[in-house]
């Protein structure tokens, strides 16, 4: 691999990676939900790794070339969308900043003190340790959640996967000195790091701009929820007309 090749790939990956999408849907959704973005980002971009290894390990080809398994895949992908998308304008009324539990974050972004009981001796001591322990085992379930719905997006959305497949591929040189699938270890991670920047810059940017806008905060996660149900809408509509 050349420097041209990589750079001919970052120029598509950083375009693909700004276009919106239900990626970019669910970054915005968790910027203004969540008190922090990093594990919905760390989520998406995991999914990313998966497609690597499967395109790495000659998987994702037999799952192109399976119409079984691909509809499958589809269907999940959607399914999820779907349920997600939905559950994403339930909440339009609600759009803030919390954790995610009953606590709201504060506008400054600054973490609350901890509750603290009062009593003396060992039985204070114990009350303070729950107050402590208890928001942030709260705090860390929500941030599983977070993670894994960001997983569950990109990771169960077959066009991100058949995307790798007709991607990569153009990029790596079979007279190359590099193994061909060390090579497309390489462009994936490539892109996995492009996407946790954009994704990251995208969620921050939601938050940042919308803080003091609730209004718009609000139509932006109703529009955020009613892309998710499109994109699964799309994902149904072209696989059943592949089937018919």
């Amino acid at each position: 691999m050349d420097l041209s090749q990589l750079a001919g790939f970052a120029a598509v990956s950083i375009t693909l990676a700004m276009t919106p999408g239900a990626d970019w849907a669910y970054c915005i959704s968790s910027g203004l939900r969540a008190r922090r973005v990093a594990p919905s980002v760390a989520g998406l971009c995991a999914g990313y790794l998966v497609h690597t290894a499967l395109i790495v390990a000659g998987l994702a080809a037999l799952i192109a070339a399976s119409p079984g398994l691909l509809t499958g895949l589809t269907l999940a992908g959607a399914a999820y969308l779907l349920w997600l998308g939905i559950s994403t304008m339930r909440s339009w009324r609600g759009a803030g900043f919390t954790d995610g539990s009953t606590t709201p974050v504060p506008a400054s972004g600054a973490e609350s003190e901890p509750a603290v009981a009062e009593g003396s001796g060992s039985s204070g001591s114990g009350s303070v340790a729950l107050a402590v322990r208890a928001p942030v085992r709260s705090r860390r379930a929500v941030e599983r959640r977070e993670f894994l719905k960001g997983l569950g997006t990109s990771g169960t959305n077959p066009k991100a996967l058949l995307l790798y497949l007709a991607l990569i591929p153009q990029f790596v040189d079979p007279a190359a000195a590099l193994a061909l699938p060390l090579q497309s270890l390489v462009l994936g991670l490539s892109h996995f790091g492009v996407s946790v920047l954009v994704y990251t810059l995208v969620a921050l940017g939601a938050r940042r701009l919308l803080r003091s806008r609730p209004a718009a905060a609000r139509a932006v996660t109703l529009a955020s929820g009613i892309l998710m149900v499109c994109v699964a809408l799309v994902l149904l509509g072209e696989r059943l007309l592949v089937l018919a």
